[in-house]
């Protein structure tokens, strides 16, 4: 299948570069990196291997693309209404746009500006970065999760799992609420206390108190997701992503990185969104309540 990814960064550029690798044909947009890959390609330093891509189908704009197969939306969801004109281009009747993003509730979005378009969510569990023009840093990790949120043709998704893997990355299709869920349980906790606490994943569970408040955190997703009807999640899946964050490269999550770098955080699909779908449902998160008010409170009052 053909591929367009919207977002080369730290998500985008890792696993559309690893299509392009194993010799898929990739159409990567940029935009502040555009004239250094035309120059000096893509470089991606992993910890499964690094590579460099010198050739890379570069774009500067959306309407310069040609469509594709199969969508990959890295777009941080701060720009989340930027796929009105962005998405246009790249699409054909049938393209699957998988949206590698976090939070709850963006699928929900897009599918009201494209009614008819094929959605799935994209579960990245990766550690990776993108601080330099070109460059991602792939630390550890790098599995993704497909859900199918609209898609009438299940195989699609199947051949992109399929692909993915063939293209050495570890790629699972699952139920799209448990993906939309299980992600969130690791990064509603994370994201939102590496900023307010100024601070790293391992030194939140070097700590006692912040360890516990990690899992009561993590415990509060795991019961929002159950009393919405959410499968295969319970506590046990809380300890789980404990254990693999404690065996990780000390991490500064995507959302520490945008508040260093002074760029908006992704505070409304994070936290806003989730939270109030549980509060519609009856189920209260006071702990990510607090820390979604904490980071507002942050987000209107840096310099």
């Amino acid at each position: 299948m053909t591929y367009g990814i919207i977002g080369t960064g730290a998500v985008g550029g890792y696993y559309g570069g690893r299509l392009a690798q194993a010799g898929n044909e990739v159409h990567f947009l940029l935009h502040r990196d555009y004239d250094y890959v035309c120059e000096h390609g893509l470089q991606v330093y992993s910890c499964n291997g690094d590579f460099h891509l010198q050739h890379v189908h570069a774009y500067r704009a959306a309407t310069d693309m040609p469509q594709c197969d199969v969508v990959l939306v890295a777009l941080k969801s701060v720009n989340e209404t930027l796929l009105q004109s962005l998405l246009p281009p790249l699409l054909r009747p049938d393209t699957l746009v998988v949206l590698a993003q976090n939070g709850v509730g963006v699928e929900q979005d897009v599918q009201q500006w494209f009614p008819d378009v094929h959605l799935a969510a994209g579960l990245a569990f990766i550690c990776s970065s993108k601080t330099q023009p070109g460059i991602v840093r792939h630390e550890c990790y790098g599995s993704i999760n497909i859900g199918n949120y609209s898609c009438p043709d299940g195989t699609k998704v199947e051949r992109l799992v399929a692909e993915l893997r063939r293209a050495h990355v570890e790629a699972h299709s699952v139920e799209y609420h448990e993906a939309r869920w299980k992600k969130a349980v690791w990064n509603m906790p994370f994201n939102g206390l590496t900023v307010v606490l100024n601070t790293q994943t391992s030194k939140l569970l070097e700590n006692p108190d912040t360890e516990n408040l990690v899992r009561e955190m993590m415990l509060e997703v795991v019961g929002a997701a159950q009393h919405l009807g959410v499968q295969n999640l319970d506590a046990s899946f809380a300890e789980k992503m404990i254990e693999t964050t404690r065996v990780m490269v000390p991490y500064s999550p995507s959302m520490k990185l945008d508040y260093d770098f002074r760029r908006p955080m992704e505070i409304h699909y994070l936290y806003q969104r989730p939270i109030e779908i549980a509060r519609a449902a009856g189920f209260l998160m006071p702990r990510l309540a607090m820390l979604e008010a904490q980071l507002r409170f942050l987000e209107a009052t840096r310099l």
